[in-house]
C-alpha cells in the first residue's frame, strides 16, 4: 500500500504488542494527533493490560510534535 499525501489524510497505523508479536492494524482516516490517539485508546482497550504495557507503534509524523 502506498499513501501519499496527494491522495488525502488517510493511513494505516500498526501497533505490537513486543513479548508476543501479536499485531494490530487499523485505518486510521487522519493523520492529526487527537484523532489518532482516541482511535488509539479505541483500539487498544480490549487488551488485556499486559498487552496494553508492552505495546510498540510505528513513529509516523501524528507524534512529532504533540498537535495538530
Amino acid at each position: 500500500m502506498i499513501f501519499e499525501r496527494a491522495q488525502g489524510k488517510m493511513n494505516v497505523a500498526s501497533l505490537v504488542e513486543r513479548k508476543t508479536r501479536f499485531a494490530v492494524l487499523f485505518r486510521n482516516n487522519d493523520r492529526s494527533t487527537t484523532h489518532l490517539m482516541d482511535k488509539l485508546m479505541t483500539v487498544m482497550e480490549p487488551l488485556l493490560q499486559t498487552a496494553r504495557k508492552s505495546i510498540t507503534f510505528d513513529r509516523g509524523i501524528e507524534f512529532g510534535n504533540g498537535a495538530s
